[in-house]
């Protein structure tokens, strides 16, 4: 690397340093991803598949455009270059760059997304670990890699035992079929090479990807197939947080990027309309966008996405808002894990400048600062819905994020793949080691 990419290099941990997030710890484990504590190694090693959630993986690009936002960026690229995490996104120079790189055109037509023009999208290292891992190739944004190294000291093995199944997170499922013909090859292709059933693992929006997955398998293949799914902090019921991201942008606290300037990005992406709270689950007076003239509840997103300018969104939620928005049970048995005891807006408020700027208020509840408790807890109602098992476990002051490096959380996972059978209701992660 010259250097050019070791400024960026700088600048990339300085910009996530610069990150705010309610969770003191969130920041450090995302830059500096904590070493997985030595364990014993255990003779019981069942195949795991680990399904990111959204952002979750890498993303790799090659260009050839016909037109250019801005004379600093590149027409054309001979070679696949990273896409998410870019480096450049976070120079100011270099966000409009990666935004027109980045974007989906949705056609209101056809109902479908395709890439902006002239570039191609791929979605790298499907069946590995390593594109969870770390996000960037210089090993700096660390997701996945301290649950990974923490079952490879446990006996597993990278790309062998434990694998990922990243995808292209911009695109809600009914825009990934491809997708999921190799997540049931790689589930097989597990199956036949170790002869033991398969764990499922996701986390955040992955587990509705797994769920979508799960619903659209016979019941039979999933018996064979799939020994169960680990779920960790699912939305199951949407989240309100992605009606902020459509409305006024978030920038999760990076300093050089404007909410509005994101705005334009998250906006191009099916999975955040597909991610808005689901009609059929919250109660239809809850009030989640507040403004001076009007107050937006699950029966106004019509209205909502007209006065945002931004009518794309409406279609975008009709055409997923049916993927997974029944919560039919998985079918499998289910270990369902989230944080709670965090202060989680559930309610954003604005003044008459709206849509354009930050809310000026919030109303809060009990979730794990990203996603309330009571769309995470929605899980339970598969306990009486299906002959399978369903554990549900709290983290009492686990974040969202922070629940992928969480020690306790890392053991549990173990003893459930080691087959052991205790499983809390609920763990208080506030006054022990992470």
């Amino acid at each position: 690397m010259g250097p050019a990419g070791r400024v960026c290099s700088v600048l990339l941990v300085v910009c996530l340093l610069g990150l705010h997030h309610s969770s003191g710890f969130w920041i450090v484990n995302v830059v500096f991803p904590p070493n997985a504590k030595s364990r014993l190694p255990s003779n019981s090693t069942p195949p795991l598949i680990i399904v990111p959630g959204n952002l979750g993986n890498r993303l790799e690009a090659k260009i050839d455009k016909p037109t250019l936002v801005s004379w600093l960026c590149y027409k054309k690229t001979e070679h696949w270059f990273p896409l998410w995490i870019d480096l450049n996104m976070f120079m100011p120079i270099g966000l409009d760059c990666w935004i027109d790189n980045i974007r989906l055109v949705y056609n209101r037509t056809t109902r479908r997304s395709s890439n902006s023009p002239g570039v191609q999208v791929r979605v790298p290292g499907f069946g590995q670990t390593y594109p969870i891992e770390f996000l960037d190739s210089n090993k700096l944004a660390g997701y996945f890699y301290t649950m990974v190294q923490h079952l490879v000291n446990v006996g597993y093995t990278r790309n062998e035992t434990v694998r990922g199944a990243p995808y292209d997170w911009r695109l809600a499922p009914n825009e990934n079929v491809e997708y999921f013909t190799k997540l049931q090859d790689l589930v097989e292709e597990m199956y036949e090479q170790y002869q033991k059933p398969v764990y499922l693992l996701g986390h955040s929006m992955g587990c509705h990807y797994v769920l979508y997955f799960l619903n659209h398998q016979p019941q039979a293949w999933k018996d064979k197939y799939i020994r169960g799914f680990i779920s960790l902090a699912a939305p199951w019921g949407g989240a309100v947080k992605p009606l902020r991201v459509l409305v006024s942008g978030e920038n999760d606290g990076i300093p050089m990027i404007s909410n509005i300037k994101i705005r334009e990005e998250q906006r191009m992406a099916t999975t955040n309309p597909w991610m808005l709270p689901f009609d059929t689950v919250w109660p239809k007076d809850h009030v989640f966008i507040s403004t001076p003239t009007f107050n937006y509840t699950n029966r106004d997103y019509q209205r909502l996405f007209t006065d945002i300018n931004y009518e794309d969104g409406w279609n975008m939620w009709e055409d997923t808002k049916n993927l997974t928005g029944d919560l039919h049970p998985p079918g499998v048995e289910v270990w369902c894990m989230y944080g709670v005891g965090l202060p989680t807006p559930v309610t954003y408020i604005y003044d008459e400048e709206f849509p354009n700027v930050d809310p000026v208020d919030f109303v809060y509840a009990d979730g794990d600062d990203t996603v309330d408790s009571f769309s995470m807890g929605l899980c339970k109602l598969w306990e009486d819905q299906q002959e399978k098992p369903v554990h549900v476990t709290k983290y009492r002051g686990l974040a969202h994020l922070d629940i992928v490096f969480n020690e306790q959380v890392l053991n549990q996972i173990q003893h459930i793949m080691e087959g052991k059978s205790d499983t809390p209701n609920e763990i208080d992660v506030r006054f022990t080691t992470k």
